[in-house]
């Protein structure tokens, strides 16, 4: 099933890349992409798939494709095209990252590290975080991090690896443990976004962006925890995020409606109508899979999530893939961007394609993603 599925995906991507020509898919409205220049937080996504798709084939249009969206990312790095938040990891991980691990190429090697730098401006000394959004000092923003965030991280702990420089560690390790600290909640459910003030690093409270309430739990930063304390305990081996990890995990599994792929917040009113966010758990399901290649074989909890996992995958690929939609732009259906703001509620997520093709590649290949060194 998983080969099929694949196979599926690298035949929607290259009748995509005609499509899509020099510009990046982002969301969809009835099926349809949005495309966009090279200038919004989800780019790099397009990159990764494109960078899987030459993995699996070996096929030089994939590289091409992949190489010239990479020289996108140099251009939006040069003239510093939108680039003032958090999701810098997600940008150039995906792109001139997976460049240098695919090929070694040195070029976009310096090029992830200059973005690791940029990444670093959002590091605010006084409070000890990283800034999610808006400019420093800004009334409602400046005090603000995400859960989001975690899958940015692993950008700083690689620029520390590749340079030496412990200030880009040193900074993930006290953004991941403000996370674990302050937005994953004592039922192991999660804010989406917390507060501190901006002078003292005094705790203010959490909130939601994307999410039901304030106090609900919005699937997707569920997610982004599975499988951002999961990457950060690679790369620190701190076994306190192992466990906040499996924790997580456990409260997304445990969460599920019968058919083993999410609703857009767990604390959302269900109804016929209520959206699923199959992006939230095509990308729990790759946070799920690094989980489990952290456990021992003996762990009792390996089989539950093993298990769990494929239950998810085979949800994903038989109930909400494209797989049997000739001319489908998306790989994966029923995806919810914003639901509160009406944006995007039921349809393709660029990053929803990328974690279910991250997945699938893992199941059957054993490629992981671009998020560490291989």
């Amino acid at each position: 099933m998983w080969k099929i599925a694949i196979e599926d995906a690298i035949q929607k991507t290259r009748d995509n890349m005609t499509r899509f020509g020099d510009l990046f898919p982002h969301v969809s409205t009835n099926n349809k992409y949005e495309l966009n220049n090279n200038d919004d937080w989800t780019n790099g996504f397009w990159s990764g798939i494109l960078w899987l798709c030459y993995e699996y084939t070996n096929d030089d249009i994939y590289r091409n494709a992949a190489r010239k969206s990479v020289e996108s990312f140099f251009k939006r790095f040069q003239n510093d095209v939108v680039l003032q938040h958090h999701d810098i990891g997600f940008l150039y991980s995906l792109s001139s990252k997976a460049q240098w691990i695919i090929e070694k190429d040195s070029n976009a090697k310096e090029l992830t590290l200059k973005a690791a730098t940029k990444l670093m401006d959002r590091w605010r000394e006084k409070g000890q975080y990283i800034q999610a959004w808006g400019p420093i000092g800004d009334d409602v923003e400046g005090g603000r991090i995400i859960i989001d965030c975690l899958l940015n991280l692993p950008l700083l702990y690689w620029a520390s690896e590749q340079t030496g420089d412990e200030r880009f560690r040193d900074a993930a390790i006290i953004q991941a443990d403000k996370s674990l600290r302050y937005l994953v909640r004592g039922d192991d459910s999660s804010y989406h976004t917390f507060h501190f003030n901006q002078e003292t690093g005094e705790p203010i409270g959490g909130s939601t962006h994307q999410g039901y309430t304030n106090g609900s739990t919005w699937s997707r930063g569920q997610a982004w925890g599975v499988y951002g304390f999961a990457l950060s305990y690679r790369y620190t081996k701190n076994p306190v995020y192992l466990e906040a990890s499996k924790r997580m995990a456990h409260f997304f599994l445990k969460n599920l409606p019968e058919d083993y792929v999410s609703y857009w917040d767990f604390n959302a009113p269900i109804t016929k109508d209520t959206p699923r966010d199959s992006s939230a758990t095509a990308i729990v399901t790759a946070g799920i899979q690094e989980l489990v290649s952290h456990l021992e074989p003996s762990d009792s909890e390996r089989i539950y999530f093993e298990n769990s996992n494929l239950k998810m995958m085979n949800s994903l690929v038989t109930n909400y893939s494209t797989i049997h939609e000739t001319g489908a732009e998306g790989l994966l259906k029923h995806g919810s961007y914003h639901v509160r703001g009406n944006l995007s509620k039921d349809d393709y997520m660029i990053w929803g394609d990328y974690f279910y093709l991250e997945s699938l590649m893992r199941l059957e290949k054993g490629v992981t993603g671009y998020w560490y060194e291989r």
